[in-house]
């Protein structure tokens, strides 16, 4: 889950690669993989399809047990939102799921007002405070 990865476990990242526009997603599920290489695009084995994946950079070190690197990629089931507005994620997201307007390389994302499928709440358009959507 997102909020499972840590700073540390993403600071090798040099680069993002998107496959898609994300500036047309909500939200984007996350998780980090255990790949064999630093760069490239990864092999997808899970339903759905894959929306973008982390490059590392020369400093990162592979797993000693499974000579393996951990690299987040990101991904949409067939349920999620874009596909399934009115479906089980209309007004909410998984746990794993973050805005990718705030996702960078070495930066985690953060689920948002718009990532969670909700207008912003009156005391924040009271307040004049928009999150990024």
């Amino acid at each position: 889950m997102s909020s499972l990865i840590s700073a540390d476990e993403i600071s090798h990242e040099t680069d993002l690669v998107w496959l898609e526009d994300v500036e047309q997603l909500d939200y984007v599920r996350q998780s980090l993989d255990r790949l064999p290489t630093r760069k490239g695009k990864p092999a997808y084995h899970r339903d759905g399809r894959m929306i973008g994946y982390a490059l590392l950079g020369p400093a990162a070190k592979p797993s000693r047990a499974s000579g393996t690197f951990r690299r987040r990629v990101f991904w949409l089931l067939p349920h999620d939102r874009d596909s399934d507005p009115d479906g089980l994620y209309a007004r909410s997201a998984p746990a794993e799921a973050v805005d990718p307007r705030t996702i960078e390389a070495r930066i985690k994302g953060y689920k948002t007002e718009r990532s969670e499928g909700g207008p912003p709440s009156t005391a924040m358009r009271e307040l004049g405070i928009t999150l990024p959507l």
